[in-house]
Formats: C-alpha cells, sequence, structure tokens
C-alpha cells in the first residue's frame, strides 16, 4: 500500500471516475424515478450495491475480515446502514421527485457545512465567526436556488417551486453529515463495513416495501435506473473514492476535485434532462462551493 501512497496519477484517475460517475447521479435519480417508485428504486440500487462489495472484497481476498466481526460492529452497521443508505436515499429521492434536478443537486452539496455546524454539539468543537460567515454565504446560494431568484427582491420573498423538496433536500445534509460523524469513529476496513452497512440496508428496505405492498418486479427502465444508480452512485464510485484517498500522497490532493461534481453535473442534467439551466442555479451554487471552499481556509 505504501508505493500506492505514492502514485498522484492513479490517485487522480481513480477520484476523476468517481467525479464523472457522480456527475450524472442526479440525472439518474430523476429518470429513474420516471418508471419506479422511491423505494423499489432504491432497493434495487441497495442490492445492487451490496453485490458490487461483495463481488470486491472476494476479488481481493478480504471477505475473511467479517471473520473478526464482533456483536457490537454488527450493530453499528446496522445504525450506519440506517442512516446511510436507508434513510437518506429516501430523503434524497422524494426530494429529487419534488425539486428540479438542478435545484436539488447543489441543495444537497452543503452536507460539509452541515457537518461543521453537528460537530459543534456532537463533537464539542469551536467554530470561529469566520467559519459561520463562510456557511452563511453557503446557504444564502441555497435561498438563491431555491427561490430562482433575479434580484434581491425575490430572495426575501423566499418563493420556493416546492417548500417541502428544499426542506428534505436540506434535511439529507443533516442524515449524511450525521453518517460521517460516526463514521468517523469507526475502525473497520472501509470496504467491508460498507458492504455490512449495504446488507443491512437492503434488509430494512425489503422490509418497508413488504410493509407497504409494493414489492414487485419493476419496468425494465426502472430496473436498468436502479442498477446504475446502485452501480455508479454508490458501489463502484465509492470504492473508486476509497481508492483514490489511499493512492494519494495527500488526501488534498484529490478532495477539491469533488468540487467539480455539482457543475458537471448541471452540465449532464441539462443535455440529459433537457433542464434549463437558471442563472440563480450557477449563482447559487458558486456562493455554495465559495462558502464551503472559505470555511475550510478561515477553519
Amino acid at each position: 500500500m505504501s508505493n500506492e501512497r505514492r502514485s498522484p496519477a492513479a490517485a487522480y484517475l481513480y477520484a476523476m471516475l468517481a467525479v464523472l460517475f457522480w456527475a450524472t447521479s442526479a440525472s439518474a435519480f430523476k429518470l429513474s424515478l420516471r418508471h419506479v417508485g422511491i423505494l423499489p428504486l432504491l432497493f434495487i440500487a441497495s442490492a445492487t450495491s451490496t453485490a458490487a462489495f461483495g463481488v470486491y472484497l472476494l476479488a481481493t481476498r478480504r471477505l475473511n475480515l467479517l471473520r473478526a466481526f464482533t456483536r457490537k460492529d454488527y450493530l453499528w452497521s446496522a445504525g450506519l446502514g440506517f442512516l446511510n443508505p436507508f434513510l437518506y436515499y429516501v430523503v434524497l429521492f422524494k426530494a429529487y421527485s419534488l425539486l428540479p434536478a438542478q435545484e436539488a443537486q447543489p441543495i444537497n452539496f452543503v452536507w460539509p457545512l452541515t457537518l461543521v455546524l453537528l460537530s459543534i454539539p456532537l463533537l464539542g468543537q469551536r467554530i470561529r465567526f469566520a467559519s459561520f460567515l463562510a456557511i452563511l454565504i453557503s446557504f444564502t446560494g441555497v435561498v438563491v436556488i431555491a427561490t430562482r431568484a433575479t434580484g434581491p427582491a425575490d430572495i426575501l420573498r423566499f418563493r420556493f417551486s416546492s417548500g417541502t423538496g428544499v426542506l428534505l433536500a436540506l434535511s439529507t445534509t443533516i442524515v449524511w453529515a450525521l453518517f460521517w460523524i460516526y463514521n468517523a469513529k469507526d475502525r473497520c476496513d472501509e470496504a467491508v463495513r460498507l458492504f455490512v452497512n449495504f446488507a443491512f440496508a437492503t434488509g430494512y428496505i425489503l422490509i418497508a416495501l413488504l410493509l407497504a405492498g409494493r414489492l414487485q418486479m419493476p419496468p425494465w427502465q426502472g430496473l436498468a435506473g436502479g442498477v446504475y444508480v446502485g452501480l455508479f452512485e454508490m458501489g463502484i464510485t465509492f470504492l473508486a473514492w476509497l481508492k483514490a484517498l489511499k493512492t494519494a500522497p495527500t488526501t488534498a490532493h484529490v478532495v477539491n476535485l469533488i468540487y467539480l461534481v455539482p457543475f458537471l453535473s448541471l452540465l449532464v442534467i441539462a443535455l440529459v434532462l433537457g433542464e434549463t439551466i437558471l442563472p440563480s442555479t450557477v449563482i447559487g451554487l458558486v456562493l455554495i462551493i465559495a462558502g464551503i471552499i472559505a470555511q475550510k481556509r478561515w477553519a
């Protein structure tokens, strides 16, 4: 692994693959939800991801690491799996069903700032005033996007295309931030933990489908969409990103590439979904990214 850590070229390759795949996610969500419901889509995606992680563990001869899992480890995975992918994607898919992709995707991207805010009560961290200012800049960007503002007057009216959709998109940032706060305390192999998390989540979704009486074969478009989301929003892409972090000399070499995702995503949304990208979306996204970058520098 030490040789991998000195391979920035490989790290950038893995990171760019992850970035390109994640840039297609918003469009994949919207297209898939046209043909299949939220729970069936998530069940297909989660089951696909679980299978992908399992194949990866078999191929890398790491499946035997499960033998070291204790009852506490499985309970921990049960909790993490409930947060992500189960709760996170149920709420996220609902937000996408209510909002245009160009609104849901950038709003969901403010999770790093939600992570900072939640670290105050949960981790006892102290945040400088400058960081709060940076967070305010990003959340101003959220309001600009959500209100489709063309001027200050539009922002002050607080008229949303879907207030419920905006609240759901913002709430996903809380779930995602909580997941990473608790995941940071974990010392298990990342791929093994993901496999167990997703296995639990697949079970939760199956139970929800049975209780709702929604367990049935979806149309092929929904099935294909679920498999795509499972592989390229979750499974393969998560593994590529982990590989990028491990092969980079430092995480800073690849982490900043994640800021390309929302901008590339807007391009895909325009080309694939045919949404006309509003100036308010671009301006709001620039504010969101500026706030995130400023918060990291001022922290």
